[in-house]
């Protein structure tokens, strides 16, 4: 004997799990068709009549009959759709910041790693004394005390060459500018 859907909720809404199953293989296409139908593609569809199957395990008591079931069940796939459809608004929103804020990532390690490579050639052109001793304050952070013990010269004269490193860079850096 062939049940009807208010039969196969009643039982189903009071946990007979054969009721939900027929209930779900009467009625599973036409959730699908209806979400291929909104989304547009099988792969949505699929998630969308995924979750619906989800939630009717607790949906169907609030299943009054006052409509028929084919009704309401379209009106759960509806809302179903709704809201993934708002969560793939959200979704495609955080994916388009996500690929702007990876891009700028990339265009800064671009910048930073042209000014990187400006700067060791700057460097290189340096004459000893003013690239070792950059190196050692700029690079390894060291104080003007620690770097003239490493140098063995007075700290002084550690001050002195530092200034001379940023005159010449700044010289460097306008010819670089002017071209």
């Amino acid at each position: 004997m062939t049940m009807t859907d208010l039969e196969l909720v009643e039982q189903a809404s009071q946990g007979d799990r054969d009721a939900f199953q027929r209930l779900l293989e009467r009625h599973y296409d036409t959730i699908y068709r209806f979400a291929h139908r909104f989304a547009g593609n099988a792969h949505d569809a699929e998630d969308i009549a995924q979750d619906v199957c989800l939630k009717l395990v607790d949906a169907l008591g609030t299943f009054r009959g006052n409509a028929r079931f084919s009704t309401w069940l379209y009106r759960v796939v509806l809302n179903a759709a709704r809201d993934f459809a708002r969560k793939g608004t959200t979704r495609a929103a955080a994916h388009k910041v996500y690929g702007e804020v990876r891009e700028l990532d990339r265009a800064d390690a671009v910048e930073n790693q042209a000014r990187a490579s400006w700067l060791s050639e700057a460097l290189g052109a340096l004459e000893p004394g003013l690239r070792e001793t950059a190196l050692l304050v700029v690079a390894e952070e060291l104080s003007h005390a620690q770097a003239a013990e490493i140098l063995d010269c007075a700290e002084t004269t550690v001050s002195w060459r530092m200034g001379e490193v940023r005159k010449k860079l700044k010289s460097l850096a306008e010819m670089v500018h002017d071209r």
